[in-house]
């Protein structure tokens, strides 16, 4: 059985009691980070074995991970946050482990997405989840298939890209309204709601930190 288990995204009691209880039963934990689930697993006094898995795991990782599953073993995948597969490499695992016939069971929890989404005030019952937005190719004609666009689109941002996108927003999209929603669940959490030009003149002027999830 693979477990797709979600765990927190800031806030460590952000984690059901189901998630805990299958991350002790396991016989492997899968993570992203290994250093970092460590600490949530010692919050919570979990001592099962760890390997990683992330975006830069190769053909063997993947194969041994399948393996394990295939002799009959549990295995509980694992982001840095989240639920596994938004907007992270669980994807290929899980693709994997459908085409091998392997079970798979999600334990729902925390999601950046869904909680920026009910925080922002914005249009709640049909939205486009974008995710990062390409660095490169696809970006200026992913931007332009967006002029339209009438429903809520949420995008994840990093500090040091923070201006260059919400730029594009502006140039492509228009001067929309936008919640720019940062550092959730933790102690500096804030949303920030105003038009993207505002947004703009607003980083210009304070360093933007932590993660960010802009609802526009």
């Amino acid at each position: 059985m693979l477990y797709i288990v979600s765990t927190p995204i800031g806030n460590l009691e952000d984690i059901t009691l189901r998630a805990i209880r299958t991350l002790k039963e396991v016989d492997l934990i899968a993570a992203e980070d290994t250093r970092h689930v460590q600490i949530l697993l010692n919050k919570y006094e979990i001592k099962n074995a760890v390997t990683s898995y992330h975006s830069y795991s190769g053909e063997l990782k993947l194969d041994k991970i399948i393996e394990t599953l295939k002799e009959g073993k549990s295995v509980a995948l694992v982001s840095d946050a989240g639920t596994p597969g938004i907007s992270d490499p669980a994807y290929q695992l899980i693709r994997r482990a459908i085409e091998e016939g392997i079970q798979i069971s999600p334990i729902p929890g925390a999601s950046a997405l869904l909680a920026a989404l009910v925080m922002s005030g914005k249009t709640m019952h049909h939205f486009l989840y974008l995710g990062f937005l390409p660095l490169k190719k696809g970006r200026q004609t992913l931007l332009k298939s967006l002029a339209n666009e009438d429903r809520s689109i949420v995008i994840y941002e990093s500090p040091h890209r923070i201006l260059r996108t919400l730029s594009d927003l502006l140039e492509y999209l228009g001067d929309r309204d936008i919640a720019i929603c940062r550092e959730i669940t933790k102690i500096y959490e804030e949303a920030l709601r105003m038009k993207i030009s505002e947004a703009i003149e607003h980083f210009k002027t304070k360093n933007p930190k932590g993660e960010f999830v802009l609802v526009v």
